[in-house]
């Protein structure tokens, strides 16, 4: 969800009307990924290091979550949409808390997308505390502490990194980058990068059958 900020000081906008932006394109995105085969959809909220942001930001940014929660929980349950936070809760405010757990009790039982929010969240304190948490490390015991595999990360705004987002899950992901800003990554943005996926050849270390033809990630 990268580029809010960028988008609105294009437009002569304060950072946090993008902000406002970007949570109002979720529910677009959303409502599409089911029809174009996504079960899971992992959206980057909330860097554990986006602390460092001014302070008025940060508030604005926990504020548009807790009312993207309560707006969208009752939408959530009748697509069947399990709403689900990953990241820390100990530095959230009490009412983002209460509001993140009414809505994970709430679609506990949507089975049509999980929708996963990273909020105050980092790769590396998530494989850190999930290792921590294990009594008998192994490699499976961490893969399963940590979540599922991930097969496509997108990254918008024109960055190409991953900003210690799910790390150790996106082992093989395909990545696919974009310049579009994340409030102007619309429905056939999502269904393009997702064609893109099904073009590739996924080897997971072994030899290819054929030689294939390289192509850049970029989609616009």
């Amino acid at each position: 969800m990268d580029g809010n900020g960028r988008w609105a000081l294009a437009r002569g906008l304060p950072r946090q009307e993008g902000h406002r932006a970007g949570v109002a394109n979720v529910s677009r995105l959303v409502d599409a990924a089911p029809a174009l085969g996504i079960e899971t959809l992992t959206l980057f909220a909330f860097s554990s290091d986006n602390w460092r942001r001014p302070a008025a930001e940060v508030d604005s940014l926990m504020d548009l979550l807790r009312q993207y929660l309560e707006r969208e929980t009752a939408r959530a349950i009748e697509q069947g949409v399990r709403v689900e936070a990953i990241g820390r809760r100990d530095r959230l405010e009490p009412s983002l808390q209460a509001a993140i757990l009414q809505a994970e009790q709430a679609t506990a039982a949507g089975r049509k997308l999980h929708l996963r929010i990273a909020v105050d969240y980092s790769a590396r304190g998530s494989i850190l505390a999930a290792a921590r948490s294990l009594r008998d490390l192994s490699y499976e015991a961490l893969a399963s502490a940590l979540g599922p595999p991930v097969d496509l990360v997108i990254r918008t705004g024109g960055e190409r990194r991953l900003s210690d987002f799910l790390l150790w899950e996106s082992a093989y992901a395909e990545l696919v980058f974009s310049r579009i800003m994340w409030p102007d990554f619309s429905p056939d943005d999502l269904a393009a990068a997702v064609r893109e996926f099904r073009g590739r050849e996924r080897r997971f270390g072994a030899v290819p059958p054929k030689r294939m033809r390289l192509r850049e990630a970029w989609l616009d």
